[in-house]
């Protein structure tokens, strides 16, 4: 009997249906051709859907993204659509909170064929994964700060519980990485715990899981200088770990590192459940054109697929990972078919189809 996977899939908002679509294409044949089934249950969410019901997550879509294997999310939010009191409706966070996905898993490589800003030497490789906290620090009070005519107020949050899980996984990455020749087997904490007593706690719940790890280096680095050395020097890194708003931001410059979001995929993981979704907003601006970038979500399911087989401990799915995001590298390689963001004039559909008959002739 063939073994089966439910993903729950958000397809979002703006250009979101449009890279989601060619995604669950690709993700199927991949699955067809190669003994195994996903099955794909919609999940009604998003800036769209609240302006359309007055709801941003709807329950039942919470649920079935509970009851799924793994989750498949796209771009969600727009700009012209908010609550109340003014900000974005980010039913992404939502889900983050919910869920208990604490890490979240953002890396970032350079691979030929990209362009990048930096003006990287010829014997220097950028291979590195940042792990931002995705449930508490400076994002706690989402929607929930106070604000009165004289000042505002957000409260940063920083657990015992959730950090020993995070800085456990983040070890756990680098271990995995040194074992296959990815990475050096060093973890960097991001604070900034010279200024702030919550990062001071942050920094030393880190050294206690790191005291763990004898075999592994771990060091520090305050998230001011961390975004200097992303520019002047970002081959030192391996595996970094930071808080939720610090990891916002440089995620954010790590993608720029690469070429830009459209290529910047991303997993928000706990103990029980994951999500995997590109870094970029849902671009209106573009949407309905057919010319958005589909590589970041491809390369997130990628990284769904690579999830699912080492949870599972089904080898066929971490190969058919491998070999996803081994065909993204070679098509942006080849500069044939890239999409106007990455210079080229391929459609989201041309760019997408050259993925899918790549890895599907492997």
């Amino acid at each position: 009997m063939t073994e089966r996977f439910s993903i729950a899939v958000f397809e979002g908002d703006g250009i979101g249906p449009e890279i989601t679509g060619p995604t669950v294409d690709i993700l199927t044949a991949l699955a067809e051709k190669n003994g195994y089934g996903l099955d794909f249950q919609a999940c009604p969410a998003g800036a769209a859907h609240y302006a359309r019901t007055g709801e941003a997550l709807p329950d039942r879509a919470l649920q079935r993204a509970r009851d799924a294997d793994a989750i498949l999310l796209s771009a969600m939010g727009l700009p012209s659509v908010r609550y109340p009191d003014g900000t974005e409706i980010s039913p992404q966070i939502d889900l983050r909170k919910a869920l208990t996905l604490f890490a979240g898993v953002r890396p970032v490589r350079l691979f030929p064929g990209l362009k990048t800003p930096l003006n990287l030497p010829p014997d220097r490789q950028v291979d590195f994964v940042l792990i931002r906290e995705s449930t508490e620090g400076l994002f706690y009070t989402q929607g929930r700060g106070e604000v009165t005519e004289d000042e505002a107020r957000e409260t940063l949050l920083i657990t015992r519980k959730i950090s020993e899980q995070l800085f456990e996984f983040a070890f756990a990455l680098a271990r995995t990485r040194k074992a296959t020749g990815r990475g050096r087997g060093q973890v960097t904490c991001v604070d900034k715990a010279n200024v702030f007593r919550a990062f001071a706690f942050f920094r030393a719940l880190f050294d206690a899981e790191a005291a763990k790890h004898p075999d592994l280096v771990a060091d520090h680095a305050y998230v001011d200088a961390t975004a200097l050395w992303f520019v002047l020097k970002p081959w030192d890194f391996d595996v970094l770990v930071t808080e939720n708003m610090f990891g916002d931001i440089l995620s954010d410059l790590g993608a720029g590192l690469m070429g830009g979001l459209g290529v910047a995929p991303s997993a928000d993981i706990g103990l029980d459940h994951a999500v995997f979704q590109p870094c970029h907003g849902s671009a209106p601006d573009i949407a309905g054109q057919g010319v958005a970038n589909p590589m970041a979500m491809i390369l997130s399911a990628a990284m769904m697929l690579d999830w699912l087989g080492l949870r599972h401990k089904r080898a066929r799915l971490v190969e058919d990972g491998r070999l996803l995001r081994q065909a993204v590298e070679e098509v942006i390689g080849t500069g044939t078919h890239l999409t106007r963001d990455m210079g080229g004039r391929a459609t989201t559909q041309t760019a997408a189809r050259a993925v899918r008959d790549l890895v599907l002739s492997r």
